[in-house]
């Protein structure tokens, strides 16, 4: 069966498998920055944005361009610090599920 760019299929649950991963993903990344012992200067801007990205899967329907926005300033804030980034991809690739950001508007840089 063919579907339609941006329809996924619903969980037994009747929740969309996009939000349940990045449910888990933010999870995971907000677990790891809090056991993790250095404190750096954009620490607060990651939990920050963590906790809004939490809301809004908490919610069910994320707004594309607002995860965009959180994930940019996620990587922004803790990109230096390797012992995060895999649970940085992790939500990098959840955010990703929702499509890709439209090029040539602010947030379609890669975040690495």
């Amino acid at each position: 069966m063919l579907r339609s760019l941006g329809q996924r299929p619903v969980t037994g649950s009747g929740e969309d498998p996009r939000v349940a991963e990045l449910r888990t993903a933010v999870s995971r990344l907000r677990r790891e920055l809090a056991a993790h012992p250095r404190e750096f200067p954009d620490r607060s801007i990651a939990e920050d944005e963590l906790a809004a990205l939490a809301a809004m899967v908490a919610d069910g329907t994320p707004e594309i361009p607002r995860l965009r926005r959180s994930l940019l300033l996620i990587a922004g804030s803790i990109g230096s610090v390797s012992a995060l980034r895999g649970g940085l991809s992790e939500v990098r690739a959840a955010v990703d599920m929702f499509g890709p950001p439209p090029l040539g508007r602010p947030g379609s840089a890669p975040v690495h």
